[in-house]
């Protein structure tokens, strides 16, 4: 009996140790942390996280040469117009009666694209098509039966109803054509007829001029056109100064009070540029004109403005005296300007290298000009990534 126990206990202990044995071998000690606390894989970054990275990888591969071609957005030129996108890099051709004149829709489409085809990086084509006074394709009768109608007049005859469905109307001319912005609406506040804004201009005060403008930009933006407010800061009851210097005395609490509502109204339906005139503003820059000044730029920006603001055009006599050695462009980039709008581009983008290369001009403010250029193309569907 005895003999019977032991055997019985040698067994036992026998099963026991085994199972141990296996369990060592088949489960090693774990540490005290597990699995569930590791952290989890980042998220896939967003469309416009991947957009930024992209572009930034665009704006990186570039040369100097293309980043300052960029910045010019130019009158298309009589001759070599194809040839000049590619050997000046450019970033944009505006385009004029001339370019229009005696022209079927099909003689345009074609010129357009023969632009496009030669630009590694797609072309802002640009226009001013105001309605009114200025009316660049309309004037054309083979391009539309009239003239678009001034603001003015479309707003006494249906309301603003009547102003966005003018809009979407030439914004819909416009893309067919394949111009992709219109210099307009003009945020200008003029309550006077005699005013050489006025005619262009919605002809109401501040806070009227500001909903009009706000209208403007939501039907551009949601038909894909680019829009370009003007004349900042505000032309007020100014001169023309395609012809001369004009110069503004007002306050600055003027333009808080009323010249700046209709561009912060702008800016926050989304404009994506804006043009900066030539008059000079005393209370900003008693010297310079806005276009060349550091200080109009920088009242540009206190108001949140974040994208493309560009020069009134630079051929303009109002500027003719402000350029030493002519190099107007690299004046309007260290003012702040992101684009040049100018017919004298053979000439003025070598100064802008120049200038550049010798360090009078940064490298960088090319590079943030050049990235808020792009910025803008691509939010016009101009840049598409994959």
């Amino acid at each position: 009996m005895k003999r019977l126990f032991c055997a019985a206990l040698s067994a036992l202990l026998l099963i026991t140790c085994a199972g141990c044995g296996g369990s060592v071998s088949s489960a090693p000690p774990q540490s005290s942390a597990s699995h569930s606390e590791e952290p989890p894989p980042p998220p896939p970054p967003t469309a416009e996280e991947l957009e930024a990275q992209q572009l930034e990888e665009l704006l990186s591969s570039m040369t100097l040469e293309e980043q300052v071609g960029q910045l010019f957005f130019v009158r298309c030129p009589a001759e070599d117009a194809v040839a000049d996108v590619s050997a000046y890099h450019l970033g944009g051709y505006l385009l004029f009666g001339r370019d229009f004149q005696d022209k079927t829709a099909n003689d345009v489409i074609q010129a357009i694209a023969a632009y496009q085809d030669a630009a590694a990086i797609p072309l802002l084509i640009g226009v001013d098509e105001e309605g009114g006074t200025v009316v660049r394709v309309s004037s054309n009768p083979h391009l539309r039966p009239s003239k678009f109608p001034s603001p003015q007049k479309l707003y006494a005859s249906g309301g603003m109803e009547a102003v966005t469905a003018g809009t979407r109307e030439k914004d819909l001319l416009l893309s067919a054509l394949g111009i992709n912005v219109n210099f307009s609406p003009v945020a200008d506040v003029s309550l006077t007829p005699g005013d050489f804004i006025h005619d262009r201009s919605f002809g109401q005060d501040a806070s009227a001029t500001a909903d009009y403008v706000a209208a403007v930009v939501s039907q551009m933006r949601s038909d894909g056109m680019g829009c370009v407010l003007k004349h900042f800061p505000g032309y007020g009851n100014n001169a023309d100064t395609h012809t001369g210097i004009a110069v503004d005395q007002r306050p600055l609490e003027a333009f808080r009070s009323a010249d700046f509502l209709p561009f912060s109204s702008g800016f926050d339906a989304g404009a994506g540029a804006v043009l900066v005139c030539h008059n000079i503003v005393t209370c900003l820059d008693d010297t310079l004109p806005a276009s060349l000044s550091p200080a109009a730029h920088q009242a540009l920006r206190d108001l949140g403005f974040t994208g493309v603001a560009m020069t009134d055009d630079l051929a303009m006599d109002a500027v003719a005296a402000y350029s030493p050695g002519g190099a107007v462009a690299v004046m309007a980039l260290q003012a702040g300007n992101d684009m040049v709008v100018t017919t004298d581009y053979r000439t003025q983008i070598p100064k802008v290298i120049e200038a550049v290369e010798q360090g009078e001009l940064g490298r960088s403010a090319v590079e943030d000009a050049c990235r808020r250029v792009l910025r803008w193309k691509c939010s016009l569907g101009l840049l598409n990534f994959t």
